[in-house]
């Protein structure tokens, strides 16, 4: 069994992935998130699918946290194989109307502790001779859209640590890959369709089809099953050679 380690994975996407890992019954997972039920949601996946779990509510804020994660980690498992970092928040706002606060968060959730994490399971990595390390950016880490300043440059940041990790890996036997989603609908969406809403002053309707699926060709939401079942092809032995790349999953945003 290998074991996995999936940030932000007691909702939205990251528990999507976790579950598509889960399925296959061959992963040990490490879940984390703030839910106050998270341990509970590990517990209850563990269960379904047969697999051991571990739960750590570690904040993406906090590397010390991050680090004792992946210590506990490491100490039920023995090693942890495969790093996804998906944690993220996003704030919609104008340049001159964007908290400083908001900034400093964005870019340290999104981006920072993924430095964090990697740094701290690359050692074993490359101890093992094998590590595969995913990082959640989006279709926003290879293109920008208004009033969205933080979470553009966190996610173009991740691209670009994305590559250098995916050099540095190259002769560990550790890949490193960017998956960028188009929407996916999750409690994160959910409240940016508001955000909009009030940012471009039309309708939620007219956020989702004239806004947010605008550039798409295919008029869908990504679903999580998609990207989690990417994830699995990026983490499996013979993906060795898929390393340093940001993958487009986005109905076609990135053809235009």
């Amino acid at each position: 069994m290998k074991t996995a380690l999936i940030t932000g994975s007691t909702s939205g996407i990251g528990l999507g992935i976790a579950t598509e890992f889960a399925k296959t019954k061959q992963y040990n997972i490490i879940f984390n998130g703030l839910e106050t039920n998270g341990a509970e949601i590990a517990a209850s996946v563990g269960k379904e699918y047969g697999i051991e779990t571990l739960y750590s509510g570690a904040n993406m804020l906090k590397p010390e946290e991050l680090r004792k994660m992946v210590t506990d980690g490491i100490a039920k498992f023995g090693k942890i194989d495969i790093l996804i970092n998906n944690a993220g928040i996003q704030y919609v706002s104008p340049i001159d109307e964007f908290p400083d606060e908001k900034w400093n968060a964005i870019i340290a959730i999104n981006l920072t502790s993924a430095f964090h994490l990697s740094k701290a399971v690359w050692p074993g990595m490359k101890t093992n001779k094998f590590g595969r390390i995913i990082n959640i950016a989006s279709a926003h880490g290879l293109n920008a859209s208004e009033f969205k300043s933080a979470y553009v440059a966190s996610k173009h940041g991740i691209v670009g640590l994305t590559k250098t990790l995916g050099l540095e890996g190259a002769p560990f036997n550790i890949t490193c890959n960017a998956i960028c989603p188009g929407y996916v609908k999750t409690p994160l969406v959910e409240k940016q369709i508001g955000d909009q809403a009030k940012a471009h002053n039309m309708s939620e309707s007219d956020v989702v089809n004239k806004v947010m699926l605008l550039k798409q060709a295919v008029k869908e939401f990504v679903s999580v099953e998609t990207l989690g079942q990417m994830a699995l092809l990026l983490a499996a032995e013979h993906s060795n050679t898929i390393t340093g790349t940001a993958i487009s999953i986005d109905g076609g945003w990135n053809a235009q």
